[in-house]
Order: structure tokens, then C-alpha cells, then sequence
């Protein structure tokens, strides 16, 4: 730490600066919180202080008030990089990513070495699906420093979603050779469909959680990599032993508030029931959204209709969330408190506008999928934004969605770490996806993956006829169409459909718990 971010602070201040500095690169938010405390009573203006706790509330899941203060701590030292370096962070948990790559770029053009702030704008690229850029940037960040394993492991992910699974697999292994205690290239290698870890692995993922220099962040990804390949093994309880410590290391620093979120939801369901009028009926149209749980068939519903002749597929684009987010700061009232005031002429300009910022994904092709599953929440939104867009609510078994979220490394999804937080969520999307469907038949289309597996050819001429495409013999044989795919599901898409992925009575009476929060029948042998 430069000595010149603690200027102004006591001799006596100084260690527990550097120690909560520590812990928060570790990921150990109570460490950091006891460390940060004599300096929130001694000197809670300084800068320095001010962006620790920023991380500190960034950290503990709550991003909004770490960017206000980090804004003060900036208006302290606005040259200072690492300052911009941690907005750019708080900024992308709050889900602006245009706002953390903005921050982050200031942080590379006043310090151009600091490596930290490449690897960020690589993950927000990332996230932005922006992927030429994050490649461009993350290899600035291992050009930079040569040992930054976590940008190594990233790029390995790049490799991956491109299909190149030789590469990617060296690029992890490379990785782990010089620090075998790396998260995310341990879960990188599980997450490859097509290969299984082996014993050796299993040893080698157990020593390094053991391992004094790993973080909380990889401790949690290295339990999901143990628990896959346990699970791989046949070895369900270890597996579930695995996943439990996992999730458990992921609460320390965040938790899911089910009743404030099923009441914002309460929020959103009233502010777009009655419809509000909206934008011109044929705005939007070939836009197809869809949206779901994680693990619910979404990413093989978009490879079915990126294979269609008229479809371009774009991902999990982040903009229509941008857009509501926007004019909620234009306006000045949080969503979904400014729908009420909203003229058909304002949601016009909201469709309008994202629309233009997905233009360049479309090219060519009449029709563009938006594959961001939480989007679900947003269909009132969207119908008044675009009415002439689709909406295809993608629904698999709820014990099977639910556990194989369990199962997922997903960052940011705080619901996931506990059977109880992951049934509340599922019954919130139930009744929501219900309403949704219910208010608008003609537009919103539920899309049922075991019907998919039972009958393809059936599911998918319904499909496309639901958004007014002929079939295609491609659409079938999604398989072997080739593009990007930036989800977990990157590598099964490209192999035929499978009708052996239910997976969760190969737990048996394990999973009996989280049957019962989901109102589901126990298990029977």
C-alpha cells in the first residue's frame, strides 16, 4: 500500500489499515469488519478508510451504499487509481457495468501497470459480453503480471466458451501447476463436460483448501470442483458434504433476504398489472427474450433458435436491467416506482433504446434472442417497453432446477447457498412467471424442458411457431451449429440432446429437505 493513502492517519491506525486490507483480499468480511472498526471510530473521512469499507460493504452484499462512499473517497484523491479501481468493482456488484468499466478504464489510464485494474475491466467486459475487449484486456493484465492466476484462469473460460477445450484444459492445468490453491481453474476443469477429474485431483483440491493462501472466494470454488467430481465418482453424500461447506464459506460474506425480495417482486407485479399503455404494438418485434431459473433449459432454448436461419443468439445481454436502471437515475425513483408516472411515450424511448444498444447483435438477421434468465422479473417492463417481442419462460422440474443450482458455481446469486433461500426463490418465480403468463397469453410462452427431451420435434416447431418462425431441420440438430456460448451449459449444447440429466434421485432421501421446502413428495426408493 502506497505510503501516501496514509497520510493523515496515526501510527497506532496504520496496522489495522494494512491488516483489514489483508482480509479483504482474502475474502473474510468478519476478519475485516473487527480489523476496520477502532478506524470507523478514529478517522472514519480518511480516504483510505473510506474505500476500505466500501470493500468491505461490497463484500457483505451491500454494493449501493459501498459506491456512495467510494464517490467520497474519490472526491478526496480523484487521481489516485486504485481508488478508481475499487468503484469500478462496487459499480459492477450494483450491476452497472457500463459505469465499472468507465471506472475502471480511469484507473488503466492513470496507472497503466496496475494490473488488478485490467483483470476487473476483463471480468466486466466479460460480463458485458463484450468478449474481444475482455480478452484484450486480461492479457494486458497477465502481460502485466505474469503470476495474476485469476486472469490466466479467466482467459482459460474465454477458451472454453469458444470450444477449444484442448487449450482451455492446459491453460487451467497451467495454472494450477503454479498455484494449485486457484479457485476458479479448478472449477474451470469440472466445469468442462466432456472430461472428468480423477482421484488425484480429488487429493490435490483437498490439500489446497487446506492451504493458507487461499481465499474465501477460492475455497468456494474449489468445494463446487470437489463436489463435481465427487458426484462424478458416485460418491452423492461426500458430494453434498462438499457442497454444503462450499455454500456455507459463500454466507459468510452474503446473504439472501427472501421476504424483501418476494415484497419487491409484490412491488413489480402491481406497478404492471393492469398493463400500463406502452410503446407502438409492433415495437420489438422479432426481440425474443428468455428467461428462467439458472439451470432450466435456457441456454439449449437459445441454441435452438441461434441455429434457426432468421435468429441471431447474443447471450446473456445485461442491457434491458441498464435500461430500467437508468431512468430510474434519470428520474430519480427506483424501479419499479417510476412505472406509475411513465407516458406511453417514455417506454417508446426505453424500447428504443434498447434496441439500439442491442442492434449490433442482430446484424443482418430479423430476429434477436436475449438470453438473460433473470429478465423474468422485467416482463411487465418489457411488454410495456416492446410489445411486439416474445417471451419464452423456460420451466424444468423444481427439485432439478433447484439442485442443480445448488450444485453451480454462480457468482452473485446469493439464493443458492441454502435449499430454504433456493425454494423461496423458486415458489417467488412460480407465482410471478404464473402471473406474467396469465396477464399476457399471446406473448408470454412457457417452455417445458422435460417436454423437450420427451418429444424434441414437438417442443421445438411449438417454439418457434409461438414467434411466428417456420422450422427448421437446424433447430433440431442445434448441435452442430457453432458459436460463443457463455454459460454453464457452454459445452452440452454442442453435443446431441441427452435424456439422462435428471439427476437428483441419484441422491435419494438426501435431497428429501429440499423437497420438502418445495412441496414436493419425499423421495421413494
Amino acid at each position: 500500500m502506497s505510503s501516501s493513502r496514509l497520510q493523515g492517519l496515526s501510527q497506532a491506525a496504520i496496522p489495522h489499515v494494512l491488516a483489514t486490507a489483508q482480509a479483504l483480499e482474502m475474502g473474510r468480511p468478519d476478519e475485516a469488519a473487527t480489523r476496520i472498526a477502532p478506524l470507523l471510530q478514529s478517522d472514519p473521512r480518511h480516504p483510505e478508510v473510506l474505500r476500505l469499507h466500501a470493500g468491505l460493504l461490497d463484500l457483505r452484499g451491500r454494493p449501493g451504499e459501498a459506491a456512495r462512499i467510494m464517490q467520497a473517497a474519490i472526491a478526496q484523491r480523484p487521481d489516485d487509481p486504485l481508488y478508481y479501481n475499487t468503484l469500478g468493482a462496487v459499480l459492477g456488484s450494483c450491476g452497472d457495468y457500463e459505469g465499472a468499466i468507465a471506472a475502471l478504464r480511469r484507473a488503466c489510464e492513470l496507472q497503466p501497470s496496475l494490473a488488478t485494474a485490467w483483470f476487473n475491466l476483463g471480468v466486466m467486459l466479460t460480463r458485458s459480453v463484450r468478449h474481444a475487449e475482455a480478452i484484450e484486456a486480461l492479457r494486458r493484465a497477465v502481460t502485466l503480471d505474469p503470476a495474476h492466476m485469476d486472469a490466466r484462469a479467466l482467459l482459460a473460460d474465454m477458451l472454453r466458451m469458444e470450444d477449444r477445450v484442448d487449450e482451455a484444459i492446459a491453460a487451467y492445468r497451467h495454472v494450477l501447476e503454479r498455484k494449485p490453491w486457484t479457485g476458479m481453474a479448478w472449477w474451470g476443469l469440472a466445469a468442462l463436460k466432456t472430461m472428468r477429474l480423477n482421484e488425484g485431483d480429488v487429493g490435490q483440491m483437498r490439500r489446497a483448501m487446506r492451504d493458507s493462501r487461499a481465499t474465501d472466494h477460492d475455497l468456494v470454488a474449489i468445494g463446487f470442483a470437489l463436489a463435481k467430481a465427487l458426484d462424478d465418482e458416485g460418491r452423492y453424500a461426500e458430494s453434498l458434504a462438499a457442497l454444503e461447506h462450499a455454500n456455507s464459506v459463500a454466507r459468510r460474506s452474503r446473504r439472501w433476504d427472501a421476504k424483501a425480495f418476494d415484497a419487491q417482486m409484490d412491488l413489480i407485479l402491481q406497478a404492471f398489472t393492469p398493463p400500463p399503455h406502452g410503446a407502438a404494438r409492433e415495437l420489438g418485434r422479432g426481440m425474443i427474450f428468455i428467461v428462467g431459473l439458472p439451470r432450466s433449459g435456457s441456454t439449449l432454448v437459445e441454441q435452438i433458435f441461434a441455429s434457426h436461419s432468421q435468429v441471431a443468439g447474443s447471450g446473456e445481454l445485461p442491457d434491458l436491467p441498464l435500461v430500467l436502471a437508468s431512468e430510474a437515475h434519470r428520474v430519480g425513483k427506483p424501479f419499479p416506482q417510476w412505472a406509475a408516472d411513465a407516458q406511453p411515450a417514455d417506454w417508446q424511448r426505453l424500447g428504443q433504446t434498447y434496441l439500439q444498444r442491442t442492434a449490433h447483435w442482430r446484424g443482418s438477421k430479423p430476429a434477436l434472442t436475449d438470453k438473460l434468465p433473470g429478465n423474468w422479473m422485467y416482463i411487465g417492463a418489457i411488454r410495456a417497453m416492446l410489445p411486439g417481442a416474445h417471451v419464452i419462460v423456460c420451466r424444468r422440474d423444481p427439485v432439478e432446477t433447484c439442485f442443480s443450482c445448488y450444485r453451480q458455481y454462480l457468482e452473485n446469486n446469493d439464493y443458492q447457498r441454502t435449499f430454504e433461500d433456493l425454494a423461496a426463490f423458486w415458489h417467488t418465480f412460480d407465482r410471478t412467471a404464473t402471473h406474467w403468463q396469465m396477464l399476457h397469453t399471446e406473448n408470454v410462452y412457457t417452455h417445458v424442458y422435460e417436454d423437450l427431451i420427451a418429444d424434441p420435434e414437438s417442443s421445438i416447431r411449438a417454439l418457434l411457431n409461438r414467434c411466428g418462425l417456420p422450422f427448421e431441420q437446424a433447430c433440431l440438430d442445434f448441435h452442430q451449429t457453432r458459436r460463443d456460448v457463455r454459460s454453464p451449459s457452454a459445452t452440452q449444447v454442442r453435443q446431441p440432446l441427452r435424456r439422462d440429466t435428471a439427476h437428483a434421485n441419484r441422491y435419494g432421501a438426501l435431497l428429501d429437505p429440499l423437497r420438502k421446502a418445495l412441496d414436493s413428495p419425499a423421495f421413494v426408493d
